[in-house]
C-alpha cells in the first residue's frame, strides 16, 4: 500500500459526509467545514454512514488523490459520531485502514537506555 510516512498529519472528520463526492466535492468540505488547506499535505480521512467504508483525500505535490476502500468483511473502528476533526498518527491510520482498532496504537515509549550491563 502506498501510506504516509511518521511525520505526515492526519485529520479524521468524525461526522459521515456523502460519499458520492469526490476528490474535488471532499476538498471543498476540508475547506468550508474543517477550516483547513486541502493542498497543504495533510490526509484527510471521510467516514460513511455505512461503517465499512472510508475515503482519504491528500495532496502528493503534483494533484490531489483520492482513495477508498470498502471492507468485505467486518467494519472500519470509527471515532464517536460528532462534528468535529480529531487527529490520528501515521501508525494509527495505517491501522485504521486495516480495519484493526487504531485507538490500540500508541507512540513508541521511551525506553531508559542501562548504564552499564546486567
Amino acid at each position: 500500500m502506498i501510506g504516509p510516512t511518521g511525520t505526515v498529519k492526519v485529520m479524521v472528520a468524525t461526522k459521515p459526509v456523502d460519499f458520492r463526492k469526490g476528490a474535488e466535492g471532499l476538498a471543498a468540505l476540508v475547506r468550508e467545514q474543517i477550516g483547513a488547506d486541502p493542498f497543504g499535505g495533510t490526509v484527510f480521512v471521510f467516514r460513511a454512514k455505512r461503517t465499512d467504508r472510508v475515503k482519504l483525500i491528500f495532496w502528493d505535490g503534483t494533484g490531489i488523490c483520492l482513495f477508498a476502500k470498502r471492507l468485505e468483511d467486518g467494519e472500519f473502528r470509527w471515532p464517536k459520531v460528532q462534528d468535529g476533526v480529531m487527529r490520528l498518527t501515521a501508525a494509527q491510520l495505517s491501522a485504521l485502514l486495516e480495519g484493526l482498532d487504531w485507538r490500540r496504537v500508541h507512540q513508541m515509549r521511551r525506553t531508559r537506555v542501562p548504564a552499564e550491563a546486567g
